[in-house]
């Protein structure tokens, strides 16, 4: 099996692109970019170029060789969609999750207007979900490129939630995980703009999930909302 995560939402984690660059106010303190530093200095030969966008040929089959059907997170360490990825090596990122049918794949980008733009060229069958981040109100628009994407699973990544986000459309979109920003440098989010969202969520009847406080100490912090936890996820195809 790939490398086991510790997000949530997720199980497993595929990284057939590492490496990015910022492009809106949620990356400021990218842990991506931060895990990528350290994994260098520790001589990680996958991580030779640092954080520069990088294309790993030899893990493209990695997902056909694990048997156990699972969650992946694709490209945790990147941004599948980014400016410098090739379509090419899109298609062939793609063609992997098309085969390995029995894995559920999901996949998040802040750079909705090219998965837009590219998404009639990929072969998008049931297992692949496809989201994007929208860290405040500012960025509500890339919601709208969202929806152009035949996915069968559409879902927003609210983290981190560093501002409100008022009068959210979620006309096709299937869940919603919502998250504080954690580690050094950690901004400030606040229970109101949490509820926002979760009753837009109830009253659109979409899915909602709840990942954490955030903050410097994550784990103190906790993911308790309203006296309980908020687990939920849709439904996942099996073999």
């Amino acid at each position: 099996m790939g490398s086991k995560s510790s997000i949530e939402w997720t199980e497993s984690t595929w990284n057939p692109v590492t490496g990015c660059t910022k492009i809106s106010e949620g990356c400021r303190n990218c842990y991506a970019l931060t895990m990528a530093k350290r994994l260098k200095l520790m001589g990680n030969t996958k991580y030779a170029n640092g954080f520069d966008i990088s294309l790993h040929e030899g893990c493209l089959d990695d997902p056909i060789k694990w048997k156990k059907p699972a969650l992946i997170f694709v490209n945790s360490m990147s941004d599948l969609f980014h400016e410098d990825i090739p379509l090419e090596f899109i298609t062939k990122v793609f063609d992997v999750m098309n085969k390995a049918s029995w894995h559920n794949f999901q996949i998040l980008t802040k750079r909705a207007e090219r998965l837009a733009q590219v998404a009639k060229h990929l072969n998008w069958t049931p297992n692949i979900w496809q989201g994007v981040t929208v860290e405040s109100g500012e960025h509500k628009n890339r919601i709208d490129y969202l929806r152009e994407v035949p996915a069968r699973v559409r879902f927003i990544s609210f983290e981190p939630l560093i501002g409100e986000v008022k009068d959210v459309d979620l006309t096709s979109i299937d869940w919603a995980i919502v998250g504080g920003e954690s580690g050094f440098g950690a901004r400030e989010i606040k229970q109101d703009w949490v509820l926002t969202i979760k009753d837009e969520c109830e009253r659109q009847r979409v899915l909602f999930y709840f990942k954490q406080w955030g903050g410097v100490n994550k784990k103190k912090a906790g993911r308790v909302l309203l006296g309980k936890t908020w687990d939920a996820i849709p439904g996942v195809l099996s073999m």
